[in-house]
């Protein structure tokens, strides 16, 4: 069985992604019975796509014969697509990807049947001049009035808003590693542009 993990730089101690579409990478785990027997990093090339990044890395994982796939959320397109490919969704976070598989083998997690995160939770197409008010409205100058975020849900739960000073302050943690992820990516692209 292959399971892919939305995973924040890629690896089984990596940490599981918040988000599906826009994870930087996919940590593909392979087993065998409750056995991990290997795993390789697919980097996410949709993780910046100005749109559709949620529908393209679903079809990305459906192209690699995955039969689950595991991340802190999934969207309303990603479902549909994982759902007609049938791949099982796992929504978990707060934990590493090698953590989160074993959980899964040992019959600690179980499989969603629906978004867990509603539609318009990417980086959107707004300019903007904020983060906005979580519904991905722009990423345009400064941090906007409020950065209300959203906590990613856990197995068959919906998503919550954020109630405490400390849960939100860890989910602009997790945005920030995030943000500095992607923005690793866009600078060594660069670099290999310029050698080209």
């Amino acid at each position: 069985m292959k399971i892919a993990v939305a995973s924040t730089a890629g690896g089984l101690d990596d940490m599981v992604s918040p988000v599906f579409g826009r994870c930087q990478a996919f940590t593909v785990v392979e087993v065998d019975g409750n056995q991990i027997k290997g795993a390789k990093v697919i980097p996410n090339q949709y993780a910046a796509a100005m749109s559709g990044a949620g529908i393209q890395a679903a079809g990305l994982v459906a192209r690699e014969g995955i039969e689950v796939a595991m991340a802190g959320s999934f969207g309303p397109n990603v479902s549909a697509i994982l759902s007609q490919s049938g791949v099982k969704m796992v929504a978990v976070s707060g934990m590493k990807v090698r953590d989160a598989v074993q959980k899964y083998l040992n019959g600690e997690l179980s499989s969603v049947y629906q978004p867990t995160a509603p539609a318009g939770m990417g980086m959107g197409r707004g300019m903007g001049r904020g983060m906005g008010y979580g519904m991905g409205r722009g990423m345009g100058r400064g941090m906007g009035r409020g950065m209300m975020q959203q906590l990613p849900a856990q197995a068959g739960q919906p998503v919550q808003q954020i109630r405490s000073a400390d849960q939100e302050i860890r989910a602009l943690e997790d945005r920030i590693r995030s943000l500095e992820d992607q923005l690793k990516q866009v600078r060594r692209r660069i670099g290999e542009l310029k050698e080209k």
